[in-house]
């Protein structure tokens, strides 16, 4: 890593050294080669791209896919004094020739424009007019067809290897399978680019899950732990309907809610939004149109009140939580409703059978995930191909590990029936068939003259869903795209079969959401100084800031430095300088306000 690049993260970033991948990165793209990063949310994807673009000669482009998105990346690089404007369809025509100027004088180090935009023979001829340092396509996962954040325009970015061959371009997500990550490189034509793959881990995040049971009640109970109360956070709902009702609910209960969906008028979504970033405790009820363009830092908790779509979605979505590195939870409610609604929205959806089938693989992964018995994040790592050696000790399978029982016999009868029947058919019939329900399907198959046929009595249909989901989180089973959502066995499913291994399985039982429960991660991250006194008095610095500038709070310094400050109380402004995301931009201006706060509430 060159010294360079040191002293621009020091004196620019205000970090002493790189984290993860993020070295390897920088040293790659500023030497002209193209990437694509795979790195999680909060892991700090846009040090990337923003360290090049300072180290490399001429102006960098950002493909970003959201305004929202924009302005705020916009913002907290002009805070740490770099020279950042965005193009997008929020400018005035004149506040757009403006930049359009800024861009012409080269006097911007980086320009953010969505793909709609970038790729208009006006925008790519004024481009081409200066020295471009690099092109980052942001949210690189939107050029996937297959994923839930699909948008057209990202496949017209393939222009930038045409019309700029030799400017490297770098792709970045935080989520993205290896079906995803294919396209990416095929559609913006990235077959020589070195794949950056961070871990998918976020250390910091609690997961939680429950079976639904008087949905409301349980999110009160949640909402109601000392961590979360005057919080910000997102609560994710199926339904616009569901939104209105919710949110509506929730401030007859005292909380600051707030609805967010494409069914609100324009203004009212929009300022609905502007008061969820710059507001410290709101919290926003909202379907999934919410959320990619977000950068708050410090939002506390996600909560999906029903089923979201895919475990790429769900990671997706809970990663907005705890972007400051510290503790944060993800709560997931589901129950048998919210299957069946995916699933009839996966029929009705008009796609040809091929993506209702990897849909369907999509959903029946997700369910194990709820259903597994082990750790949870270890479940959710191994989904996009990490490996956990040890469960994560901070989700609630861990912290408070469910009831099992021995199914190691239920486990043989259930792989037995997959195995008998051809490892062809899909949940719904084998449980018939281990429950001894003889349908016309069933008997036309032959299938209940099979000794398997009706051994499974002791338990209903529905407890053998439950049983085969485990057995699919487990690997035992995998879902088999060729037949229509059929099962077949694994290697893993031998040496249960043979008695070799035994298995437990989980059984349901009540959560109680508002239960106190103390992780390593909690007390080691500094949760619990997040209500200290000094904290919160330097919050309020921070707000009067922001307000006076017109920006979110998070963008003058993020939850994590005001910790910092609380802990280390420096007392001079060099010590000030010592804190982790304070450069030099942010030194000058604002370390007299914080100081006078620490020393004030010293001496009081």
């Amino acid at each position: 890593m060159s010294k360079a690049a040191l002293e621009i993260l020091r004196e620019v970033f205000g970090f002493g050294a790189f984290r993860g991948l993020q070295a390897d990165v920088v040293d790659h793209v500023a030497s002209g080669g193209d990437a694509l990063v795979l790195m999680p949310t909060g892991g700090g994807k846009s040090l990337c791209y923003q360290l090049p673009a300072l180290l490399r000669g001429g102006s960098a482009v950002v493909v970003s896919p959201l305004i929202a998105l924009m302005q705020d990346q916009v913002a907290s690089l002009q805070q740490f004094g770099v020279r950042a404007a965005y193009l997008n369809s929020s400018l005035a025509a004149d506040d757009a020739r403006l930049v359009e100027l800024q861009w012409a004088r080269g006097e911007l180090d980086l320009l953010y424009i969505a793909p709609e935009r970038l790729t208009q023979p006006r925008t790519l001829n004024m481009l081409s007019r200066r020295q471009i340092a690099l092109f980052a396509i942001d949210e690189a996962h939107c050029v996937s067809q297959w994923g839930h954040d699909f948008r057209p325009d990202y496949l017209q970015l393939s222009v930038l290897h045409e019309r700029f061959p030799h400017v490297p371009r770098i792709a970045l997500t935080a989520t993205a399978d290896e079906l995803t990550q294919r396209e990416i490189v095929d559609k913006l034509h990235l077959r020589d680019a070195k794949v950056f793959i961070s871990s998918f881990d976020r250390p910091n995040i609690r997961y939680l899950v429950a079976a639904k049971d008087k949905a409301r009640a349980q999110l009160l109970q949640f909402l109601m732990q000392p961590e979360h109360r005057e919080a910000a956070g997102i609560i994710y709902c199926m339904s616009r309907k569901r939104v209105d009702e919710v949110a509506q609910w929730l401030v007859t209960q005292g909380i600051k809610a707030l609805p967010y969906h494409a069914g609100l008028m324009n203004d009212v979504r929009k300022a609905n939004q502007e008061k969820f970033l710059r507001d410290e405790g709101v919290v926003m009820v909202a379907t999934i149109a919410f959320g990619m363009g977000i950068d708050k830092s410090n939002v506390r908790f996600v909560v999906h009140l029903d089923l979201p779509k895919s475990l790429e979605a769900y990671y997706q979505e809970t990663g907005r939580a705890g972007r400051d590195g510290l503790p944060a939870t993800a709560l997931l409610l589901y129950g048998l409703q919210d299957v069946i609604g995916v699933r009839e929205m996966l029929a009705a959806s008009g796609a040809d059978e091929m993506r209702k089938r990897i849909e369907q693989q999509k959903l029946s992964a997700l369910l194990g995930f709820c259903e597994v018995s082990s750790c949870r994040r270890q479940v959710l790592l191994s989904y996009f191909g990490e490996e956990l050696p040890m469960p994560c000790g901070n989700c609630d399978t861990c912290l408070a590990p469910p009831a099992t029982v021995d199914g190691t016999l239920l486990a043989q009868k259930a792989l037995s029936c997959v195995f008998r029947t051809g490892q062809r058919f899909g949940v719904a019939y084998l449980s018939a068939v281990l429950c001894g329900e003889g349908d016309e399907r069933i008997h036309a198959s032959g299938h209940d003259r099979l000794p398997i046929f009706g051994l499974g009595k002791e338990l209903n249909r529905r407890q053998w869903q439950l049983v085969y989901r485990q057995l699919l989180a487990r690997g035992l089973i995998a879902v088999d795209p060729e037949s229509m959502g059929g099962l077949r066995l694994t290697p893993s499913a031998r040496p249960v079969l043979r008695g070799e291994e035994p298995l437990a399985l989980r059984i349901e039982v009540p959560k109680n959401l508002g239960a106190k429960v103390k992780s390593k991660e909690s007390a080691t991250r500094g949760g619990g100084l997040l209500n200290n006194s000094l904290f919160e008095a330097l919050r309020v610095k921070r707000k009067q800031l922001a307000e006076a500038q017109g920006v979110p709070p998070y963008v003058i310094f993020h939850d994590s430095t005001l910790l910092a400050m609380a802990q280390q109380k420096p007392d001079s402004v060099s010590a000030f300088a010592d804190l982790p995301g304070v450069g030099r931009h942010k030194l000058d201006h604002y370390a007299r306000d914080f100081l006078d706060v620490i020393t004030s509430h010293a001496g009081g």
